[in-house]
């Protein structure tokens, strides 16, 4: 329980700064979701959606290839280098080919009339892919408050910029223009519109990259070229794996304008409805990547130890990670009443969407904790051939429903076509694992939990919904909470039990 108690406290950590992050961010969502129609918010879910899948391109699975070898290799401090550099260079081309190629790339991706607006995303996608290198160093050297603090403060820098932006520049414009029109009016003052958002994003990227640059110093820096070469043998599967993987996650935003090319108003508000209700089910989202932080450096490190010790911490991994996403779950679905006021009633219709992907993203999640056996056994081709396949899955499964349902509510087939591919993933996975890499999962209490899990949110849903006496309602539904917690404390107590039998004795 050691490795578990050690993982807990580290993705607490990360945790703290990915949910703390997260969640201010998340408050900005009804500051766009009241200044901007959905159809302009659907252009910023839309840009953000690509430069995702950019930021997988351009760190071509160098993240994992760091921790893979620095913890193996007799200099960990060349690994780290010989990663830095690469991004590096590859980072800075991509900003020089996007600088001469601008337009071009604007229209490819429908968006023609921001240029100005792909460039910026552009060379925040390019810095961000660079700073990751330095992030990971930081997990690696398991500087976990560091990696926080640094991830806190550009979120708070990139909100307060955005309240700057947003709503005191205009005020200003109207009161004392002559205080900000420097800058505000040669970038066309408020009529700018979104484009204050990517302002904003690009100035706290330029800070993070300063404040990563003790973890630039220091070093003798060295390129090797055999060494990188075996990085990238090792990496390569992982750059198929994360551009199929981060295509599936976001292809509801990316794939509508292209289905409707005939009504770009249309496809671009449900693109804005999608991405904003999506943002209400960002804490499981939240929950997966502070735990994804934490869990890479945990399997390779845990897998220098031998025997049953080693096994049990990966099951126990997993159920608990279950646990604490049916939690989640429950907790987001008995107070959705309260949640959607973070949007405004123009992007209510999209409320269905929220129980769908937050249910894709748990299965995505437990297929992400099965992963650890292709990448223990540097199968990485698998996470490929897995993460190609659910892409492959996805795409056509929007391709029908989307268009099937049609405007305006098509959104809905997306966020179907992601719960069915994730869950096919996570199947296939669990099977190809139980060959090269088998583990003792506990599936039959996990079960148990979900099967508890769905009749609580059905009971919480239908029988004790409450319009007229709603504070009841929450009171109830929080009940309901405190039972799921206490059926597992019941469940667990005796397995805890039984490892303390011994020391009693």
């Amino acid at each position: 329980m050691a490795g578990i108690k050690a993982l807990a406290k580290e993705t607490a950590i990360y945790g703290l700064s990915s949910i703390v992050g997260r969640f201010l961010n998340w408050c900005l969502v009804p500051l766009y979701a009241y200044l901007f129609a959905p159809a302009e918010y659907g252009i910023v879910s839309y840009l953000y959606s690509f430069t995702a899948v950019a930021l997988v391109i351009l760190n071509y699975g160098m993240e994992t290839g760091f921790f893979r070898f620095a913890g193996k290799h007799e200099d960990p401090g060349r690994v780290y280098t010989t990663s830095l550099l690469s991004v590096g260079f590859t980072s800075a081309l991509f900003i020089l080919l996007l600088t001469c190629f601008i337009y071009p790339v604007s229209a490819a991706i429908k968006l023609p009339q921001h240029p100005d607006f792909v460039w910026m995303l552009g060379v925040i996608v390019a810095l961000d892919a660079f700073s990751n290198i330095p992030f990971a160093y930081l997990r690696f050297r398991k500087k976990a408050i560091r990696f926080a603090t640094i991830k806190i403060i550009n979120v708070l820098l990139n909100i307060g910029l955005n309240l700057f932006f947003l709503l005191l520049c205009p005020m200003l414009e109207r009161a004392c223009p002559s205080a900000i029109n420097w800058f505000y009016a040669p970038l066309g003052g408020d009529s700018f519109g979104i484009g204050w958002i990517f302002v904003a994003n690009f100035i706290s990227t330029i800070v993070v990259l300063l404040c990563l640059l003790p973890q630039l110093r220091g070093f003798r820096y060295q390129f090797d070229r055999t060494l990188l070469r075996q990085i990238l043998s090792y990496s390569w599967p992982l750059l198929i794996l994360g551009v199929a993987g981060i295509m599936s996650q976001n292809m509801g935003q990316m794939i509508i304008p292209y289905l409707f090319p005939n009504n770009m108003e249309g496809a671009r508000t449900m693109v804005g409805i999608y991405g904003a209700n999506i943002k209400i089910a960002i804490v499981m989202v939240m929950f997966t990547q502070a735990f994804r932080y934490a869990y890479e450096p945990f399997i390779f490190a845990r897998d220098k130890a031998r025997g049953e010790d080693k096994s049990r911490a990966y099951c126990d991994a997993m159920k608990f990670f279950v646990i604490l996403g049916f939690f989640i779950f429950l907790a987001v679905m008995f107070f959705l009443p309260v949640l959607k006021h973070f949007v405004s009633r123009a992007y209510w219709p999209g409320l269905e969407v929220v129980p769908i992907m937050m249910a894709a993203e748990l299965c995505m999640g437990v297929a992400f904790n099965l992963s650890l056996w292709y990448k223990l056994t540097d199968r990485t081709v698998w996470g490929m051939y897995l993460s190609v396949g659910c892409f492959i899955v996805m795409l056509a499964l929007n391709l029908w429903l989307v268009p099937a349902i049609g405007i305006p509510n098509g959104y809905l087939g997306s966020a179907w076509a992601a719960l069915i591919a994730y869950f096919l993933m996570m199947v296939v996975s669990w099977a190809a694992g139980r060959h090269y890499y088998p583990l003792p999962y506990q599936w039959g209490r996990i079960c148990l939990y979900g099967l508890l899990a769905l009749i609580l949110w059905q009971g919480g849903e239908h029988l004790i919904d409450f319009e007229a006496h709603p504070a009841l309602s929450y009171t109830l539904r929080t009940l309901l909470l405190l039972i799921y917690l206490a059926s597992v404390a019941l469940f667990e107590r005796p397995r805890r039990a039984r490892a303390n039998a011994p020391a009693a004795k």
